[in-house]
């Protein structure tokens, strides 16, 4: 029979499952990506919420509609190629495509032909979509005063910076 030995180090190198602190926050854990991610996709879950209650109450369209229509409102003439909108929303062309035709239907954005390509078309906003994408920026941008209302500016400073680099990364 074999006695048991009391628990001893084998070797001085650092267990490689701990987590180590970073240089910059010494003795604070390294945060761990998986949850912060996660922390994140409820964060936007949550924003959206707030902007789909608001925008679909007063103007009837969702966040993801306001989205479009602002991108296109951004755009030179208020227009873009379609896939030129997918591309800047992160969507298939079929996407940006079955988010425009409320849009079209309700006469917010028109399809207009590239007039030297048949087999290219744009989105553009009508007059109408114009006048109505001023009035949802401003339910959007008291929206967004609300969420950041208790929030020192540094901090929305901060995650300002912080979101760049990681929206550019996830193209």
């Amino acid at each position: 029979m074999t006695t048991p030995q009391p628990d001893t180090p084998q070797s001085d190198a650092p267990n490689a499952d701990a987590q180590q602190p970073d240089t910059p926050n010494a003795g604070t854990p390294t945060p761990d990506p998986l949850d912060t991610a996660l922390r994140l996709v409820r964060a936007q879950a949550t924003l959206v919420k707030r902007f789909d209650a608001s925008l679909s109450g007063l103007h009837g369209v969702s966040l993801s509609d306001f989205t479009m229509l602002l991108r296109l409102g951004e755009a030179p003439g208020g227009r873009m190629r379609r896939v030129d909108l997918a591309e800047a929303l992160g969507l298939t062309a079929s996407g940006v495509t079955r988010g425009l035709a409320p849009l079209e239907r309700i006469g917010l954005v028109t399809r207009e032909p590239a007039p030297r390509d048949a087999r290219v078309a744009y989105a553009a906003l009508t007059p109408t979509g114009r006048e109505r994408l001023a009035e949802m920026r401003t339910t959007a941008r008291q929206v967004a005063a609300d969420v950041f209302a208790q929030w020192p500016a540094g901090d929305l400073t901060t995650l300002a910076t912080l979101l760049g680099p990681l929206t550019g990364s996830l193209r």
